[in-house]
């Protein structure tokens, strides 16, 4: 059943507004002043809607101070507002602080009851497209065949049902916070708020207004706690919280109650945290910079995401899929790598990971003319061409007459150039660069051994696969 709070300042207006909303299967709330208003947000579950009176007597705020102050802490909550003195200039104002609709005293029962209906379904649609717009994405940047790719994301659906806190580590632009997002949109919290506290950008009392909120006279704000009751908070780079905070968040964790600064209510939300990190914690606790005592609470569940260097067979698969995104969003005819440009790009390191791979997807569309089809190798970014050449300065460059050498010859050079360009592809795995290119293992060993092709940089871990 879901709940409609009605605040007006005549008790014969709620009341006839809560019977009609009664007849139609609804739970509705009352509030006749502003502090009534954020009392019922504070202790009672989030209505489904509000029908809010403009003109409200003796309110600490008007309705169009209450329209802010929900539109600033829970802005998906569609807000019907009313009035007995309405003009279109009021009616306008309401609409560009984010109301829903307006309507005028007296009004029908039926047309409220349709306003209402219609603002709810509005309001679970955006939603619902919301989670598959989040959804397709995390499709989109966690697609892949490699064995890394796979294993994380079998883990993360495994960790979604339960409410275990969680600690993801990876370079920055991994998708620390695209994983983050498939666990929340795989778990039982779903439908409730998907909370995002940047650590690093924040000074010390920014930060805990941001994590707790704070109370006074002069303002009351909900902090990410709070707004992410029977959701997810995540946390983004935890090893750049001030050791001060730490400490609060772990005692929060301790008793899970809270207060908000300047505040003696305690709190008491039912919150997952997820906390990210680019940084090893465990070292940043022997030098003192992260709190031993909350790590062990947050790293019930430690999920670590592999960069691009690490799975660069989803390379090809990540590209198109960031095409066909920026084409849609861009309103861009789709357009193709060749398999040139994908085998460059696939061989290209990518110190920014999927962030970088987006930037330069959606650099290649911006510069690409809209009636060119294919993108071409010789478009892509400079810094990408001249490191993947620089890895194959140690290669013989193949003949620039080809063509007039005997095809044994011809062969030979080619077969030496396309291995040599696949292995530093695959970081010279020899079991991934021979599922790529469709060989038996043992066949590219005795390859690579008769065609004489060296390794010319070291890999860890790697090199025994050549023995």
């Amino acid at each position: 059943m879901a709940h409609i709070l009605i605040v007006d300042d005549e008790a014969d207006i709620r009341e006839l507004v809560a019977d009609i909303l009664k007849d139609e299967g609804y739970h509705p709330l009352c509030a006749s002043s502003a502090s009534e208003t954020i009392q019922c947000f504070e202790n009672n579950e989030l209505p489904s809607a509000v029908v809010l009176d403009i003109w409200l007597e003796g309110s600490e705020m008007d309705g169009i101070g209450i329209l802010k102050y929900i539109k600033s802490n829970h802005p998906t909550i569609p807000v019907i507002m009313i009035s007995g003195h309405g003009n279109i200039e009021t009616a306008v104002q309401t609409i560009r602080h984010g109301a829903y609709d307006f309507i005028e005293k007296p009004f029908k029962a039926e047309k409220l009851i349709i306003m209402v209906n219609r603002a709810i379904e509005a309001s679970r649609l955006a939603q619902e497209n919301k989670v598959l717009k989040s959804q397709e994405k995390l499709v989109g940047e966690l697609i892949g065949t490699s064995k890394a790719i796979q294993q994380l994301k079998t883990a993360a659906l495994m960790a979604a049902p339960s409410n275990s806190r969680i600690i993801i580590t990876g370079e920055p632009g991994s998708g620390k916070e695209v994983l983050a997002r498939l666990i929340h949109d795989s778990s039982k919290r779903a439908k409730k708020p998907f909370c995002i506290l940047h650590a690093s950008n924040l000074s010390e009392e920014q930060l805990e207004v941001e994590l707790f909120g704070t109370e006074s006279k002069n303002m009351k704000k909900a902090g990410l706690l709070e707004k992410a009751d029977h959701g997810t908070l995540y946390i983004d780079e935890i090893s750049e919280m001030p050791v001060a905070t730490q400490g609060k968040l772990l005692k929060f964790l301790q008793t899970q109650t809270f207060q908000k600064i300047g505040g003696s209510k305690d709190l008491k939300p039912d919150v997952r945290i997820i906390a990210a990190s680019s940084k090893n914690l465990e070292e940043e606790i022997s030098s003192g910079k992260f709190n031993q005592s909350l790590y062990y609470r947050l790293n019930v569940v430690p999920l670590k995401v592999p960069p691009l260097t690490e799975r660069k067979e989803d390379i090809k698969y990540i590209a198109e899929h960031f095409l066909k995104s920026f084409s849609q969003s861009l309103g861009i005819p789709y357009k193709t790598l060749t398999q040139e440009a994908l085998t460059l790009m696939s061989a290209y390191d990518w110190p920014g990971n999927l962030r970088q791979l987006s930037n330069v997807v959606e650099w290649l569309y911006i510069m690409t003319p809209d009636n060119v089809k294919e993108i071409t190798a010789d478009i892509l970014p400079q810094e990408v061409v001249q490191a993947v050449n620089g890895k194959h300065k140690n290669l013989n460059p193949v003949n620039s007459d080809i063509l007039s050498k005997e095809l044994k010859k011809a062969r030979e050079l080619f077969e030496k150039e396309y291995l040599y360009a696949q292995l530093n592809r695959f970081s010279w795995n020899i079991s991934k660069t021979a599922d790529f290119i469709g060989m038996d293992r043992t066949a590219l060993h005795r390859k690579i051994k008769s065609l004489n092709i060296k390794m010319s940089l070291p890999v860890e871990d790697e090199s025994e696969e050549l023995n």
